[in-house]
């Protein structure tokens, strides 16, 4: 939990021109566009059972289902931000272990899900065209949560590049799963996330991607198992972000997992992550010929 407030102060200190904003707390009535009303509420009020919270990995308490909710809200703000902004970001976030009626893997609800159902939503109400998304998941593990909840949905492209021997050991079926051996460096993987992109780009056109940019794939992590360096992870996001820029494509980023050995190897992989968005974001503000606004980052911390 430290590494959030570490990363806030570096973006603070580091990026002058990144403005963070407060998260909004996610509501019961958006909640329930990915989770069942049983489970909301048992999280909620507290009743949930102590094996379902062993699942998650975290004690119960109030604090943890606002923090939760928060989680949830940054994502869904920056979702609506990027929009308007091109590039905009939740500095925690990336929940994808949460299925629609249970936690998993330190995830209590799926914020990507969220924010997406709720997207999708708002452009329904406005009589267009139903908003097609595609969430590409660069976490170490599956987005096992992710892809279970979207999986019958031809508007959502899950993309998923996790450790093929890495939690969770049960995988779901994304709509591209690239697993990778134990010991993956940057070569290979990057080579795999060029494949991908061109898959994506191939079977599926969005109008919005949700990135969940993991710092768990870095060679210091203590639950990563593959061998990122810290100039991989970064043209890895570049990867990413330039995929989207050339197709016209809002971005709206999560951070996802990172358990470095060293915090702060952890620390300077996201910081790495948020110096690449602002320069997209630079990019857009230019396209879009919008001057006078900064980034926007919600933090939920």
């Amino acid at each position: 939990m430290v590494k959030y407030g570490l990363l806030r102060d570096r973006i603070a200190a580091e990026l002058p021109a990144v403005t963070m904003l407060a998260a909004p707390s996610a509501t019961d009535d958006e909640l329930a566009l990915a989770h069942t009303p049983e489970y909301i509420a048992a999280i909620a009020q507290g009743s949930i059972t102590s094996a379902a919270m062993r699942q998650i990995g975290f004690p119960w308490s109030s604090a943890m289902v606002e923090r939760s909710r928060r989680s949830v809200g940054a994502t869904i703000a920056a979702v609506s931000h990027a929009f308007s902004d091109g590039v905009a970001a939740n500095m925690a976030g990336g929940t994808h272990h949460a299925f629609s009626d249970r936690g998993s893997g330190y995830c209590v609800f799926n914020d990507v899900a969220v924010a997406v159902r709720l997207a999708q939503a708002r452009r329904h109400h406005t009589g267009k065209l139903a908003l097609r998304v595609a969430i590409i998941d660069l976490d170490v593990h599956q987005g096992n949560g992710t892809a279970h909840i979207f999986r019958d949905d031809a508007s959502v492209f899950t993309l998923s590049l996790h450790g093929a021997k890495n939690f969770p050991f049960a995988k779901e079926r994304s709509d591209l799963d690239l697993a990778l051996a134990d010991g993956c460096t940057d070569g290979e993987y990057l080579d795999c996330l060029d494949g991908a992109l061109a898959s994506l780009h191939a079977r599926f056109e969005p109008d919005l991607a949700v990135y969940l940019a993991g710092a768990d794939p870095f060679e210091g992590d203590r639950l990563g198992r593959l061998k990122l360096s810290f100039d991989g992870l970064r043209r890895r996001d570049l990867r990413v972000f330039e995929w989207c820029w050339s197709r016209g494509i809002p971005l709206a980023l999560a951070m996802g997992g990172g358990y470095g050995i060293n915090i702060h190897d952890t620390v300077q992989v996201q910081f790495n992550t948020f110096a690449v968005a602002l320069e997209f974001w630079r990019r857009w503000r230019v396209r879009a010929a919008c001057g006078g606004h900064t980034g926007k980052i919600v933090s939920d911390d």
